[in-house]
């Protein structure tokens, strides 16, 4: 039982495995992605090397790029693993037809010689004209035409498997000239990760000179991190207690819409009694104290009696969220892994969570989201539909702008300006604001999700 159990849950299992596995041209549509996400850093990094002292920017620019082109290589093995299983699939595919031509042959060949030995018109009247009557003679014509046809069929079968075997030849070697292509660009391509991590090394070897400065603007960072972090969090709670409330008094109002409607359609009373006789729908009056019940066979019981008047039926919500602002969660979650992000163009250029300081290395930074630099006078735009929940300033967080979507909430910070206000009602890509330049004269702005109060990685969230 064990055993069958086991064979059925792989079966199940296998086409979801299949769905996981990325198609040919998903990889390719991946490599693309990633080669154009690696001309944007390079533009990036083209800018800042403007100036010639090595800067923060530079370096998570570098190691963005780095991480990419790494993902590239990634993406480029992913393919040619591809491709072989390919090659292996089509020569094992070669080897079949071959061996089903060899078959063919044979039989065709057979086929042939025995054509030649009974090639004499004279056999053939012969066998026609010995047959017993007229049905028989029939019957050996058709078997004639059918033997015939058979033969036909043969050759044909012959040149179908002939043209299917170039085809697949002609395929298998157009897949091994792709790969070699791919062989070549991946070699150059660890070429150039090999020079950009020597030149990331050079801009960490003259940041490390400027530890101090460094670790000024870490704590400053911090500070302004946590005090957004207490801001944004108690926001959330509001927003949260808000939306409870409504839930409440949506779950109230409903209540009693359904009370009147179970009012009206027993016109205010209750269950029929015999005879005709009805009991009013509000008599709540308990029976006497020591009044009896009787049982059957006759057996008294002091047990109350109960009401004939059935309970009403519990009402299934949803106490956290309304309605409306439920369809919106769902919405929002079910389009994880395809949200836009929230600039035109731009690199992440510091995860999620918490990590080592690229200089500092004993440094230990938390991001409640993650730092996307882009273009100098970009605008910042909703990832999604909702509401703005608060539009609020902070020092060295500039403007930050609150956006509820349900159960989830997303924020976007480093804002040189805003042009949104609270309680407004947003569409997906709306313009929202303009993204600041920090002290290096980059733009970068602070992108977060939040759910229930807790902080999500937003790259898992938004298209890469």
């Amino acid at each position: 039982m064990r055993i069958i159990a086991l064979i059925i849950y792989i079966l199940l299992a296998l086409p979801a495995l299949a769905q996981q596995q990325p198609s040919r041209s998903d990889l390719e549509k991946r490599r693309q992605s990633i080669m154009e996400s690696i001309r944007i850093t390079e533009q990036q990094l083209e800018a800042t090397k403007k100036d010639k002292n090595a800067t923060m920017g530079q370096l998570r620019a570098l190691k963005s790029k780095l991480a990419e082109r790494q993902r590239l290589i990634n993406n480029m093995n992913e393919e040619i693993d591809h491709i072989n299983n390919n090659i292996k699939s089509s020569s094992n595919e070669v080897t079949k037809l071959q061996q089903n031509l060899e078959v063919l042959k044979m039989r065709y060949a057979q086929s042939v010689r025995y054509a030649y030995k009974t090639r004499s018109s004279y056999d053939m009247l012969a066998f026609l004209f010995s047959s017993d009557d007229f049905n028989e003679a029939m019957r050996r014509l058709k078997y004639l035409k059918k033997y015939r046809d058979y033969r036909k069929r043969q050759a044909e079968d012959i040149r179908l498997t002939q043209n299917r075997i170039e085809n697949k030849i002609t395929d298998l070697n157009h897949q091994k000239s792709e790969k070699d292509v791919l062989l070549t660009a991946e070699e150059q391509q660890k070429k150039v990760l090999q020079n950009e991590s020597n030149e990331t090394n050079q801009v960490v070897l003259q940041l490390k000179g400027k530890e101090r400065e460094l670790m000024n603007e870490i704590a400053a960072n911090k500070k302004s991190a946590k005090q957004l972090d207490r801001a944004v969090a108690e926001i959330i709670r509001r927003e949260m207690e808000i939306a409870r409330k409504k839930a409440e008094e949506e779950q109230r109002r409903r209540a009693e819409e359904e009370a009147r409607r179970a009012a009206a359609n027993t016109g205010g009373y209750g269950a029929s009694l015999p005879g005709g006789r009805t009991t009013p729908a509000n008599n709540t009056s308990k029976p006497p104290a020591g009044s009896t019940a009787k049982l059957p066979g006759g057996s008294e019981t002091n047990a109350p009696v109960a009401s004939a008047r059935p309970k009403p039926a519990p009402v299934s919500y949803n106490l956290s969220m309304t309605p409306e602002a439920a369809a919106l969660s769902s919405s929002f979650e079910n389009n994880r892994g395809r949200l836009p992000w929230p600039v035109e163009k731009g690199f992440i250029s510091d995860a999620f969570g918490t990590h080592r300081h690229p200089v500092a290395e004993k440094v230990m930074i938390e991001n409640n989201g993650v730092d996307i630099t882009t273009s100098n006078g970009a605008t910042a735009r909703a990832v999604f539909e909702g509401t703005v929940s608060k539009v609020f300033y902070i020092p060295g967080m500039e403007w930050n702008v609150l956006v509820n979507h349900g159960r989830y909430f997303t924020l976007y910070s480093k804002l040189a300006n805003v042009t949104v206000k609270n309680n407004q009602d947003i569409k997906t890509k709306q313009v929202i604001g303009t993204v600041s330049n920090n002290e290096e004269g980059q733009a970068v702005m602070n992108f977060q999700v939040w759910k229930d109060g807790a902080k999500m990685d937003p790259a898992g969230w938004i298209a890469r």
